[in-house]
């Protein structure tokens, strides 16, 4: 069937069930595009093509796949993120989106087909931290699309926006477990990282790329100015923060100094050749520059190199392998962070200290906040009970 109509009305094609061939002009360039759904779909399709003429804002057919603008995207995205990121953002589309999008061109996604996709993505047990972070890096990748007029308009932005679930909330352990994980790691080789973890809230990365001249023993502060990444690409390597709040200076209590001090001095001994009580000057002994707060200890027959960073997976790794066998089975070392903060902001230390101190926006953490404590509201109650009382 052909629906036929004047030049400036374009025309329709059936090509199928439910396929039509649109053709139309644009300051006098013939076009045809190649439409799935109803005739009536196909007809008001072909009236926005014509508008879109008309205001200028017409974006020719094109057979461009998702899967190549995918590579030319990330070619864009590498000169404003960091390689991890850049890394995480290819993977997360590589295994979702490609192998189901991958092979249509990028005009003709729809809404609809990214709705299939996610519903996919879960029923295939995908958590939902998961599919979200692919909606958040899909969407941005459409929307440079859009902007550089391959598409009309970006199909996710119309799409179902799947829920981040409680994920990114965290785990926060009561004063009470935080004493009993650390005195279970006592004596072991993770036990200052963790410490440093649980009483600064400071990331694994960035507590991994600590050195000696970030921390001030006089003035019981450490700097937080760089961390550890990890690339396929470069392997381990060192980044600068983010953004300003990223870069931050963190007031330390006396325990903690002193566990660090020890660190120091342990450090200083093997470097002098000295056993522990033996009498010596240690403020003579200089360590490396460069010398980490926690460097990888050497393998069998080989020298301490107090420069060389330990692998942040094995550190994660035996901290879970040990956290599980002290009773915390689903405790992740990412959740020190989380419960940090949250021991803070029970204890009512103020929002922008605690966000100060751990490199967040404010607003986010209240909210992560409130996902993992029902305290405060506790707190809430109580102070409107005095308040009350005898006027109620």
């Amino acid at each position: 069937m052909t629906k036929k109509r004047s030049h400036g009305d374009g025309g329709i094609d059936e090509r199928g069930k439910d396929r039509w061939r649109l053709r139309y002009r644009v300051n006098g360039q013939r076009y045809t595009k190649t439409f799935h759904g109803s005739l009536t779909e196909a007809k008001r399709e072909l009236r926005r093509l014509l508008k879109s003429g008309d205001d200028g804002q017409h974006v020719a057919p094109d057979k461009t796949t998702l899967a190549t603008w995918v590579e030319s995207w990330t070619a864009l995205r590498g000169r404003k993120v960091n390689a991890r990121t850049l890394e995480r953002y290819s993977e997360l589309l590589k295994l979702h989106v490609i192998p189901t999008l991958g092979d249509k061109p990028l005009q003709t996604i729809t809404a609809t087909m990214i709705d299939e996709l996610y519903g996919k993505l879960a029923g295939k047990g995908l958590s939902p931290r998961t599919v979200h972070h692919i909606h958040t890096v899909l969407g941005s990748c459409l929307r440079t699309a859009e902007q550089k007029s391959l598409i009309p308009h970006n199909p996710v932005s119309r799409a179902e926006a799947p829920s981040p679930g409680d994920s990114d909330a965290g785990q926060a352990l009561e004063q009470e477990q935080l004493t009993a994980l650390l005195n279970g790691f006592r004596g072991s080789v993770l036990f200052p990282i963790i410490a440093t973890a649980a009483y600064t809230g400071a990331r694994r990365n960035e507590i991994l790329a600590l050195r000696w001249v970030d921390v001030d023993i006089a003035t019981k502060t450490l700097r937080i100015a760089r961390a550890l990444e990890e690339t396929k690409a470069n392997g381990l390597r060192y980044k600068e923060p983010k953004t300003e709040r990223g870069r931050r200076s963190i007031a330390i209590d006396d325990g903690l100094v002193e566990l660090l001090r020890g660190e120091q001095e342990k450090h200083k001994r093997i470097v002098a050749g000295v056993p522990d009580g033996a009498a010596i000057d240690l403020s003579l002994v200089k360590l490396p520059p460069d010398a980490l707060v926690f460097p990888s200890p050497p393998a069998a027959g080989q020298d301490w190199d107090f420069t060389r960073a330990r692998d942040p997976r094995n550190v994660t790794k035996e901290f879970i392998r040990k956290a599980r066998k002290l009773g915390f089975a689903k405790l992740r070392f990412h959740d020190l962070r989380a419960t940090h903060e949250t021991l803070l902001l029970d204890a009512g230390v103020p929002v922008h200290v605690v966000a100060a101190r751990a490199g967040h926006d404010p607003a986010v953490l209240l909210r992560v906040y409130a996902k993992r404590t029902r305290k405060a509201d506790t707190s809430a109650a109580a102070v409107i009970g005095g308040l009350s009382k005898g006027v109620l």
